[in-house]
């Protein structure tokens, strides 16, 4: 029931996390029992054992889809691939290192229900549920970065979100669909949904201290970039004026 007619699409993008993977698949197995969906994880061009790892648990796991960027083409890329082939209405998306925690889904997803009108209702407000790490589990230069990185996106984007980096999230995947796609837009997705008319909410959620491997899409990576992707963004912000288009009767 689950694989064939899932209303929550989760989308793990990974490169090079391997050990992390069957531990996840069962945590987000276990959490969404209740709530028809499908696990999509996105392979962006590892290089170790991750894709015999997946292909062993899709042989006992009927809602896990795998799908494989033979290069690595960056996390954003992974999630929009992974978005794009999902079957669910609604989206969440996790971290593939196994710090976020999928048992957070089902609370966010009651609310998410509760609070969002399906898109195409007159008036509706397309709504994204961001997860808080409030008590994050990371180094001190991650925690640290990440501080002032928010910071200054929200002053300069006035997306009023206090941690946009944290890779649990839900949203329509309608909604994403209208979103622009570029290099590192998943860092910027609140500011993405305002800028589409939508809303967004924070909820704080638990977040774990990595157990096996390393990070593979890294806080200097995150920097290099992340001027540009601001200036980027608030160009976007200007460029665009939200049409509501009347369809006139004959």
């Amino acid at each position: 029931m689950s694989a064939a007619s899932p209303s929550l699409s989760v989308v793990i993008p990974v490169r090079n996390e391997a050990p992390n993977i069957a531990p996840l698949v069962a945590e987000i197995s276990a959490a969404l029992a209740a709530i028809p969906h499908e696990i999509i994880y996105v392979d962006d061009g590892s290089t170790d054992a991750t894709a015999a790892t997946l292909a062993g648990l899709m042989a006992t796991t009927p809602t896990l889809r795998t799908l494989r960027h033979p290069r690595s083409c960056g996390q954003s890329a992974a999630i929009v691939s992974g978005v794009r082939a999902a079957r669910g209405e609604w989206i969440a998306t996790l971290d593939g290192d196994g710090q976020n925690d999928p048992a957070d889904i089902p609370a966010l997803w009651t609310f998410a229900q509760a609070e969002a009108a399906p898109l195409g209702t007159p008036g509706a407000v397309p709504l994204l549920v961001a997860g808080w790490r409030t008590r994050r589990k990371d180094t001190q230069v991650k925690r640290l970065s990440s501080r002032w990185a928010n910071r200054i996106r929200a002053k300069l984007l006035g997306d009023a979100t206090p941690d946009t980096g944290c890779g649990l999230k839900l949203f329509p995947r309608e909604l994403f669909l209208r979103l622009p796609a570029f290099d590192h837009m998943h860092r910027f997705l609140p500011a993405l949904v305002i800028r589409q008319g939508g809303r967004v909410v924070s909820q704080p959620v638990n977040h774990r201290p990595r157990l096996q491997g390393t990070s593979n899409y890294g806080t200097l990576d995150r920097l290099a970039v992340g001027i540009t992707d601001i200036l980027g963004v608030m160009w976007l912000q200007k460029r665009w004026k939200r049409p509501e288009a009347t369809e006139i009767a004959p």
